[in-house]
């Protein structure tokens, strides 16, 4: 019954890894396709390859901050910033087929994103500080903000 509760604490992370997962699968799909498709000096595949390696670098980031944030702090908000940041990582990759310009707006969005995440898991790490040296335990308060605050994350 132990491992129960340990998969209720994380389930929600491990959804949004196994979609990541998938969509890197299809990121990679896109590339190869785009390989045999044409020739591989085509402005085309560049264009598809280089936006394949962006989110891959910036993809072991997201997966630290995101798993966290969420085991730290709490579970649903970075999980849904987690599955919005997916979504403009997909906004991203498509934009960059086009022209570059449209790729900037799903870029900086998954910045702010990754920000959000990174400000979770201080704020989860200083509040088990505060807890395990001078015994005032916030999480309670603090998830309660940042669940109102993931929300503020769809602004544009």
């Amino acid at each position: 019954m132990e491992s129960c509760k340990v998969v209720e604490n994380i389930y929600l992370l491990v959804i949004i890894t196994l979609i990541s997962v998938l969509q890197n699968v299809f990121f990679a799909q896109k590339v190869e396709r785009e390989c045999k498709n044409r020739n591989m000096s085509t402005s085309a595949f560049e264009r598809v390859s280089c936006a394949n390696r962006n989110c891959m670098d910036a993809y072991p980031t997201f997966l630290a901050v995101m798993w966290c944030a969420g085991v730290c702090l709490s579970q649903a908000p970075a999980a849904f910033a987690g599955i919005i940041y997916l979504l403009v990582r997909q906004k991203y990759f498509i934009g960059y087929l086009g022209q570059s310009s449209q790729s900037t707006p799903g870029y900086l969005f998954g910045k702010r994103i990754i920000s959000f995440l990174s400000l979770m898991c201080v704020v989860g790490v200083f509040n088990y500080l505060l807890w395990r040296y001078y015994g005032s335990d916030y999480k309670e308060y603090v998830e309660t903000i940042t669940n109102a605050a993931s929300t503020l994350l769809l602004l544009p």
